[in-house]
């Protein structure tokens, strides 16, 4: 199947790819510039444009970096999971979700190149508003990136179990831990074929709410 043709088929079809990454196949750096130029166009608060990609693909960063996931993924693997009611597709697709997931913590350190989003700052106090604030910089720009390198037949999955060893990877990296907040971590590859299907998801009506919960 094809590459998606429309805003529509692309929105539908940028799936959360772990099985299907291809490790062997070499990224070019200049389609990954071009998925972060894309991404560079979404909106930001007040215009900062504040944010920055950790682009890895360095063989012993790598294997740094999937090693702190993989300590995290191990806890977070034995901790119990939701109960879904009978019929629910989350539940269908928990066995399916969490093999995957495994899949992609005993091989994230083959991926081609590992993709940290990041903002300037750090977020303290007490305002409730200062979280989703300072995330909606940086979820669009990455959203947008994960967007463009489906298009281009590369394959993303959206993490944060790395964030529980954050002032590790910045060491690892370089990045300034008291003023440049990792938000995130993906694999970057090209996809074992294109073919990505319209997901099974909760009803529409049940999740939307006209002027009263």
């Amino acid at each position: 199947m094809p590459l998606p043709t429309t805003p529509d088929e692309l929105l539908s079809t940028t799936r959360a790819v772990r099985k299907r990454l291809d490790f062997d196949r070499p990224v070019p750096r200049e389609l990954v510039m071009e998925c972060a130029d894309l991404a560079f166009q979404s909106p930001t608060g007040s215009n900062r444009q504040d944010w920055s990609f950790v682009l890895i693909d360095d063989p012993a960063k790598k294997a740094a970096i999937a090693d702190l996931y993989g300590q995290s993924f191990d806890k977070y693997a034995t901790a119990p999971g939701v109960a879904y009611a009978t019929g629910d597709t989350r539940g269908e697709r928990s066995g399916a979700v969490r093999d995957s997931a495994t899949y992609l913590r005993e091989n994230f350190h083959r991926v081609p190149v590992m993709v940290i989003p990041c903002r300037a700052g750090r977020i303290g106090g007490e305002n409730s508003s200062s979280s989703p604030s300072f995330f909606g910089s940086i979820l669009p720009a990455f959203w947008s990136f994960m967007l463009a390198a489906r298009a281009r037949g590369l394959g993303t999955a959206w993490t944060t179990l790395h964030l529980a060893f954050e002032k590790e990877a910045a060491d690892i990296l370089g990045i300034p831990f008291d003023d440049v907040t990792q938000c995130g971590l993906s694999p970057l590859a090209y996809t074992l074929g294109t073919d990505f299907k319209v997901a099974p998801r909760l009803d529409t009506d049940s999740l939307v709410h006209w002027n009263d919960w």
